[in-house]
């Protein structure tokens, strides 16, 4: 008996090492296995933006909820056992939102009203180490990096507006008969181009309005900051802990301690 667990404490704890080589290990098997995983991530998100154009299948809808829940499950679970500290894993906003989401795959019924959220997926996706210690290794803590995240922002943004106005106004709205009707409401609202053909009703619906228009331009400013203003380079001050730096900075600006700031260009 005592062997048979010894037996069985030996090969949880193979797997487990298996499991963190893969998830934050630098071998190419351990790059190809990460980028399955986002791949099937990707597809996952694309599945919950279509989801709405889905509800005539409910059949066809409900399979593919369990399976993308089932896939979600085992990766989630897969990364609390391979990380060394599970009650600091679970500190995380993001591992709560994914599992949010993953409730709502796993109580579609219960939840579908939620399921626009499920989109936030792809922000969670794309703001983790996991993302850029793949595919963007070579973009990490760069410019690339931040334009990327604030177009994610906008993208994700767009499609929760989108499903919340679909899921609460549908069939209240004149002029909104689908989803491609709440898609063109929210983008002309948060561009405030406001042709005024599809307007929400009620005290609620002025409310919601004005919050895809804040909220909106909010994020197309801070994308079209991202993309103009003068490219820096993050390289933390030894002294004051100033995170970015002006690329052929000698100095910190902030304290004047001396900078040696790596040229990539150079490798």
């Amino acid at each position: 008996m005592a062997t048979t667990e010894a037996t069985t404490e030996k090969d949880g704890l193979r797997l487990r090492a298996r499991l963190r080589a893969l998830y934050h290990g630098t071998s190419q098997t351990a790059v190809r296995f990460r980028i399955a995983v986002l791949v099937i991530d990707l597809i996952i998100v694309a599945f919950f933006i279509a989801a709405p154009l889905l509800r005539d299948q409910p059949l066809a809808f409900y399979v593919i909820d369990y399976v993308i829940a089932a896939l979600l499950a085992a990766d989630l679970a897969a990364r609390a056992w391979c990380y060394s500290d599970v009650k600091d894993w679970l500190k995380k906003p993001i591992v709560w939102m994914d599992l949010f989401i993953l409730a709502t795959l796993l109580f579609p019924a219960w939840l579908f009203n939620l399921g626009f959220l499920r989109v936030l997926r792809l922000w969670t996706l794309i703001n983790s180490d996991f993302f850029w210690r793949t595919v963007g290794r070579r973009y990490d803590d760069t410019r690339v990096e931040e334009v990327t995240k604030a177009l994610v922002a906008l993208i994700t943004f767009v499609f929760v507006s989108t499903g919340f106005v679909y899921t609460a106004f549908l069939g209240k709205t004149e002029g909104l008969m689908g989803w491609l009707d709440a898609l063109y409401f929210t983008v002309t609202s948060l561009t405030t181009t406001g042709y005024g053909d599809i307007l929400l009703p009620g005290a609620w619906g002025r409310i919601v309005s004005i919050v895809i228009m804040l909220a909106g331009v909010t994020l197309f400013v801070r994308l079209g900051q991202t993309l103009l203003r003068p490219h820096k380079v993050r390289h933390p001050c030894d002294r004051c802990g100033l995170q970015v730096h002006d690329p052929d900075a000698v100095h910190c600006k902030a304290c004047g301690n001396l900078l040696c700031i790596p040229d990539e260009g150079r490798h």
